[in-house]
């Protein structure tokens, strides 16, 4: 397991696993160990992942400052982590409350991403609304479910901002196509992956400032991939489609039968797609640092 050091002194851990030129994956969450996202689908017959565990994850240290949890704070982590693996430019994939990261590291950045897939993200480091509507709507789309009754009287109850705790567990269903045993052995595994001390401090304030980074992502003039779930309640498919627009020139694909992870609900048709998008443009690859 390969490890660099980043500008603070903290030790930090990667994976690299697959063929084809690297694709640097930034986990969600947040602060959750990078193990989740698997080869993404099969993704690693067409690309190398190269995984990184945010600090106080996976096999990643913890600082000696829990202050740099916040998501700001560890654009200084990807950019270390570009220059150890003698990368001029990187194509960079995040997923959720990492994809927050790579907006931020992208607006700092612009000249050191190749191409940007945001996979069913998360806006707050963008500023855009999500409403309660949004999210019901969305529920709603799967109301033929034996478990929607439950699970969407806890969504309500979230929205209006009278959760109990029972309530997040009580929505998971939501963020898969299948609410399975393969689902619920996922969902488990969640909470035991996740740094919940660093989770709070992710979005502490002063991490983001999102008229600053909507200014420079409208500027960034290379490829962009916004990829929605269909059923994703975190991302309904309109506000995806708005994020897409900060962009001068973003794809949005809303992946139908999706929900929060897209690569565990139908593989073939993600791989598909990040394929097609990471192979396009080839004159913009990845290139050895000089």
């Amino acid at each position: 397991m390969p490890t660099f050091t980043a500008p603070d002194g903290t030790t930090l851990a990667y994976h690299a696993t697959g063929d084809g030129p690297p694709l640097v994956c930034l986990p969600g969450g947040p602060m959750q160990d990078s193990v989740y996202l698997g080869d993404l689908g099969g993704l690693t017959a067409r690309r190398t992942l190269v995984r990184l565990d945010l600090r106080g994850t996976g096999r990643s240290a913890v600082p000696t400052d829990t202050a740099s949890y916040r998501c700001d704070r560890q654009a200084a982590d990807v950019e270390a982590l570009r220059e150890e693996l003698g990368l001029e430019r990187l194509d960079l994939l995040g997923h959720s409350a990492g994809a927050n990261l790579a907006a931020l590291y992208t607006a700092r950045h612009p000249d050191r991403v190749g191409r940007l897939a945001l996979i069913t993200p998360s806006v707050f480091a963008v500023g855009l609304d999500i409403s309660a509507e949004d999210r019901l709507g969305t529920a709603r789309l799967r109301r033929d479910e034996p478990w929607f009754a439950a699970a969407y009287a806890s969504l309500e109850a979230i929205t209006a901002g009278r959760a109990r705790a029972a309530d997040w567990d009580a929505v998971a269903p939501f963020w898969f196509a299948r609410w399975d045993d393969g689902a619920r052995a996922f969902r488990a595994a969640e909470q035991r992956q996740r740094n919940d001390e660093a989770a709070a401090l992710y979005a502490s304030d002063g991490a983001f400032d999102p008229h600053v980074t909507r200014s420079s992502l409208a500027a960034f003039p290379s490829p962009v991939l916004v990829l929605a779930g269909e059923y994703d309640v975190a991302g309904p498919a309109r506000v995806m489609k708005e994020y897409a627009g900060l962009f001068p020139g973003a794809e949005l694909i809303v992946q139908n039968g999706a929900g929060h992870f897209p690569w565990r609900d139908d593989p073939k048709r993600f791989v598909t797609a990040l394929a097609a998008f990471l192979d396009q443009a080839s004159g913009s690859s990845p290139q050895p640092a000089p």
